[in-house]
């Protein structure tokens, strides 16, 4: 029952953000795997109403935080206000109390912004002052970059980047997809009758995370996972050119990143298992933002993409 209501959700996210079926099949995953998510791409690419629409779907509440150079901390924490009518300080929650975060060009904001964001991701609490508050056991944030634009920006340092589980690309729809986005907020705008989302509790999503952990997964791909991961740190092992594109690989949060996305991918398909095909479908989202390339790649012109293609052309499979 609890995979019919997400395959409903999925319909759903695919009806009210069109084109963009990878954004939504990575939220999903994000929302299923309890993780969080960092979507780069152009700004009207629908992030924003990908998450907005995921929040009518599932019972929770929903925020958007745009991030500007003037922000502070306390603009997410929250922080403590004096009333003068009792003499006390209250404590007035910020948005990082909703269930799910937009983080809207996370980029803009100071280091100091971004950490208190990402103190809140991998702790799942926040402390303001003396006092620590523990957050929504539902917390799953979305955050955006924009890979345009990067004057007065502050880019987020590799050790920060690793606390999203994935990094997700998106790219401008094709011309027959833009005709369906053309019509369909042609439709919002008569106020035709909107698709009614589905009701998915968080009940049924902390169901879903444990129905992941009972996949099986055989121990030669838990050898294929790990060999993905080492070959990112030990690249001479494998080819020459691989050795002198990468400065440093994969933390073992890619590793426990990768198993849960390719569990969370299998769950979605119906499966009761694990197939190479769902860790190699996960593979370039979970490890996108874990490598650094060294000098030689960058002059080179090789991506990140190309490295991780090539390591999947490496690694034996099972």
């Amino acid at each position: 029952m609890t995979a019919e209501k997400f395959i409903q959700l999925r319909t759903y996210l695919d009806s009210q953000v069109v084109g963009q079926k990878t954004l939504t099949q990575n939220i999903l995953l994000a929302l299923l795997a309890d993780g969080h998510l960092l979507v780069e791409g152009p700004p009207g690419l629908a992030k924003t109403r990908a998450v907005n629409a995921l929040a009518k779907g599932v019972e929770g509440d929903f925020h958007r935080v745009q991030f500007t150079p003037d922000l502070l901390p306390a603009d997410l924490t929250g922080t403590d206000i004096y009333r003068p009518e009792t003499g006390n300080f209250v404590f007035q929650k910020g948005p990082l109390f909703h269930n799910l975060v937009l983080a809207d060009e996370i980029n803009r904001a100071p280091a100091k912004v971004q950490s208190a964001l990402l103190e809140a991701m991998a702790e799942r609490q926040i402390t303001v002052g003396n006092k620590t508050y523990t957050l929504p056991e539902l917390f799953l944030v979305m955050a955006t970059q924009n890979p345009i634009e990067q004057e007065g920006t502050y880019p987020l340092p590799e050790a920060q980047l690793d606390r999203f589980m994935m990094h997700l690309e998106i790219d401008y729809p094709g011309a027959a997809t833009e005709l369906e986005i053309l019509r369909l907020t042609r439709k919002e705008a008569m106020y035709v009758t909107p698709v009614t989302p589905p009701n998915l509790t968080q009940g049924d999503i902390f169901e879903a995370r444990q129905d992941l952990l009972n996949i099986h997964l055989d121990e030669s791909l838990e050898q294929y996972l790990v060999q993905l991961i080492v070959a990112t740190r030990q690249p001479e092992k494998y080819h020459a050119d691989l050795a002198n594109w990468l400065e440093f690989g994969a933390s073992p949060r890619a590793t426990i990143a990768l198993d849960k996305c390719a569990r969370a991918h299998a769950w979605l398909m119906g499966r009761d298992f694990v197939g190479p095909d769902n860790i190699q479908a996960v593979f370039h989202n979970v490890l996108r933002h874990r490598i650094i390339l060294s000098y030689e790649a960058e002059a080179e012109g090789v991506s990140r993409n190309q490295v991780l293609d090539k390591i999947l052309q490496l690694v034996t499979v099972p």
